[in-house]
């Protein structure tokens, strides 16, 4: 049976699970399949780099097929393997501040699908240089914010969580959260618009 069959037949989280327990290979290409793509977007986000990003996924995935006993299914199988991810990547920054080695690959054209998404068939030539130069600009706003912020702008901007799940997922404040979105916010607009004027707290 192919893994297209196999897949069919895993049709809901609890059946993938539970076969995953099990050790089953086809349940791992499934996940694979499943996951890989939100968790690069993810692990991008954080690192700013395609090559150890996919590594890290990679990693990941190792680690979960060995901890799936540990996976409580109190919570959805992606906000498990993204929290996995996350940690995942900052012990990588850590790892490498040690060595003093620090350094992005930007996202290409030859690997911008891999974690960027693919544009739609419908878009226009003029469309497609547009997103291109948006995303430029906004993973190089990224990539100049603090670690700590660029976190959380990544779980807030791309993730789509909320302010108490973002502090629930770092162990912060909620404010702690807030704080640093602001200044996310502020930098990042600083970036993609220069010349629209600044707003100052009250």
């Amino acid at each position: 049976m192919n893994t297209d069959a196999r897949a069919d037949r895993i049709r809901d989280e609890k059946d993938l699970v539970e076969q995953l327990r099990q050790g089953r290979k086809h349940a791992f290409d499934v996940l694979v399949a499943r996951f890989q793509k939100p968790l690069l977007k993810v692990a991008y986000g954080i690192t700013l780099d395609v090559e150890e990003s996919r590594e890290i996924v990679q990693d990941v995935f190792t680690t979960v097929f060995r901890q799936i006993h540990s996976f409580r299914q109190d919570a959805l199988l992606y906000t498990w393997l993204r929290k996995i991810t996350v940690n995942h990547c900052l012990n990588w920054k850590r790892k490498w501040k040690r060595r003093f080695r620090w350094h992005h690959d930007p996202i290409t054209a030859e690997n911008e699908n891999t974690v960027s998404g693919k544009d739609t068939p419908l878009d226009t030539p003029e469309t497609l240089i547009q997103k291109k130069q948006f995303r430029d600009r906004l993973m190089e706003a990224v990539r100049h914010l603090p670690e700590k912020t660029r976190v959380v702008f990544v779980l807030y901007a791309l993730e789509g969580l909320t302010y108490e799940e973002i502090a629930d997922f770092l162990h912060i404040r909620k404010g702690t959260v807030a704080s640093r979105l602001y200044h996310a916010r502020k930098q990042v607009a600083r970036v993609l618009d220069p010349e629209k004027p600044q707003e100052t707290p009250v």
